[in-house]
């Protein structure tokens, strides 16, 4: 796995990311009726325990073309970006254009269901290299008032693709 080396490395404990991860962390809780990490501690430890975590988590908000807006360690190296980077990414570009369509799907199924717990495809990072997501949860972020803010994806298991 490529490094990513990140400048600032308490980035992930700025308030709008200690925000996101506390939505990432409700949502999946209460759609899957378990925790995605421990929520013991703060939220900022909460925070840092997600962005350490040893598998992916990201997320991309709800705009017409959604971009992201958060990526944990293994995201970032996976992808090989920096947080700046990542979070300027139409989540479109982390597919392949013949499989943005595979995705798109998969995202309107996760938004009428609720979430996805069987999904696996290709994706590519950002030098090109391909590699194989299975077994990834997709789910769907509503904040304590109910509103969506956009959907979000945890996998551990990725493998190269080559050519």
């Amino acid at each position: 796995m490529t490094v990513v080396r990140i400048d600032d490395t308490d980035f992930w404990g700025r308030p709008e990311w200690i925000t996101q991860a506390g939505l990432l962390l409700s949502s999946f809780a209460n759609l899957l009726g378990r925790e995605l990490v421990s929520r013991e501690g703060s939220p900022r430890d909460q925070a840092e325990r997600l962005f350490e975590a040893p598998f992916v988590v990201v997320s991309h908000g709800t705009q017409a073309d959604p971009i992201l807006n958060y990526g944990n360690a293994a995201a970032l190296a996976l992808w090989e970006m920096t947080p700046e980077q990542f979070t300027r990414t139409p989540s479109r570009l982390t597919a392949e254009p013949m499989h943005r369509d595979e995705r798109t799907r998969l995202l309107e199924r996760t938004r009428r269901d609720g979430y996805v717990d069987d999904y696996s495809g290709v994706r590519i990072s950002s030098t090109g290299k391909r590699f194989r997501i299975e077994r990834a949860i997709v789910w769907n972020l509503i904040d304590a008032e109910g509103t969506h803010r956009g959907q979000a994806a945890t996998f551990s298991e990725w493998t190269p693709v080559t050519a």
